[in-house]
Parts: C-alpha cells; sequence; structure tokens
C-alpha cells in the first residue's frame, strides 16, 4: 500500500490534481459570494478534507522518512479543521474564521519552515512564497474574525484561486524539472516539492 501511494505522490499530475481542485473551490466561492453560513462552511470542510488527502498521499512521494513529519503534521491539520467545518456549519462567522485562519496560519508556517530547511528543494523560492502568502492569509483572518459571510466567502474564494493558481505553477515546475536531462535524478531523488 505504501508502494502505491509512493508512486502516485512521485507524480506531479497528483499535485497538480489537488491544486485544480483548490482553484476549482475557490471560482465557486467567488462566484457565489452571498452564499450561506452552511454552504461556506461545507465548501471550506471539504476544501480542507480534499486538499488534507492530497497531502496525505504526497508525503509517501518524499525518499527521507524524516521529511515526512512535517507534511503529515499539514495533513492531519488539514483533515481536523476539515472536520470540525463540516460538524458545526451553522457556527457563527468568527468561529469559522478562527479555524480557518489557525490552518492557514500553521500549516503556512509550517511549510515555510520545510522551504528554508530544504535548501535542495526545486523551486524553493516559490515554495517560500506561496508558503508566506498563507500565513498573511490566516493573520487577516484571525485578526477580522468577526466580520461578514461575505467578506469571508470573497476572502476564501481569493486565497483558494490565488492557491490553486501557485500550486499549479508549481507542479508545472516539478513536471519541467523531471524534464530536464541533467535534473532528472537530482528531481528524482527530492521527490514532491511541498
Amino acid at each position: 500500500m505504501t508502494d502505491r501511494l509512493s508512486q502516485r505522490a512521485g507524480s506531479w499530475a497528483w499535485f497538480l490534481a489537488g491544486s485544480i481542485t483548490t482553484l476549482v473551490l475557490g471560482t465557486l466561492a467567488l462566484v457565489w459570494p452571498d452564499v450561506t453560513i452552511h454552504v461556506l462552511g461545507v465548501l471550506i470542510g471539504l476544501y480542507l478534507l480534499v486538499t488534507g488527502a492530497f497531502r496525505f498521499v504526497t508525503v509517501f512521494g518524499r525518499r527521507d522518512t524524516a521529511d515526512r513529519l512535517p507534511g503529515l503534521l499539514v495533513s492531519l491539520l488539514l483533515l481536523l479543521g476539515g472536520v470540525l467545518c463540516l460538524r458545526h456549519p451553522f457556527q457563527t462567522v468568527a468561529a469559522l474564521s478562527l479555524v480557518v485562519g489557525a490552518v492557514w496560519l500553521l500549516s503556512g508556517v509550517i511549510a515555510l519552515y520545510g522551504a528554508l530547511a530544504a535548501e535542495e528543494l526545486p523551486s524553493r523560492g516559490l515554495v517560500a512564497a506561496v508558503a508566506s502568502l498563507g500565513i498573511v492569509a490566516g493573520i487577516v483572518v484571525l485578526a477580522l474574525p468577526a466580520e461578514s459571510a461575505r467578506v469571508l466567502t470573497r476572502l476564501t474564494g481569493l486565497w483558494l484561486v490565488l492557491l490553486g493558481l501557485a500550486e499549479t505553477a508549481l507542479a508545472l515546475a516539478w513536471r519541467s524539472s523531471l524534464h530536464r536531462p541533467a535534473d532528472t535524478a537530482q528531481a528524482d531523488d527530492l521527490g514532491h516539492p511541498i
């Protein structure tokens, strides 16, 4: 089972599928800004669950088992946030904002640490930029927890679209690094970019 997960995680296409999912969910949140808090809670919960599942699988693409711990922590954090959002979709916007803000902030910090610690990581600067964007989005949402559902919907939709675009760029950069003759062996040894 671990070998199958490792083969899937080693595919840039798997990472691209996760980024396209993020992009689609963000676009849906922007297209319908007047959705109820229930629908917003369900969308965010589904996003967190799907992203957590994609991250969990991609962790197995890393060669060194010591590098898997930060990825596992992020995936568990995303899954936990998704379950909380799906379990209580009628909670206030402030409570939902706190969950989403905390997840974005903590996952951004962990991803930034991974980008700074792994000097041989391909597209390291882009990974650090995406992580920093997550940190900023988390801080903004945590600083304004009592904003309306419409503002949270737009912030969430905008963040998901930006994150989906950035992750798509990372997936394509990863694919490009795998196709370079001189970098092929190095890219295979590095595994997943995030």
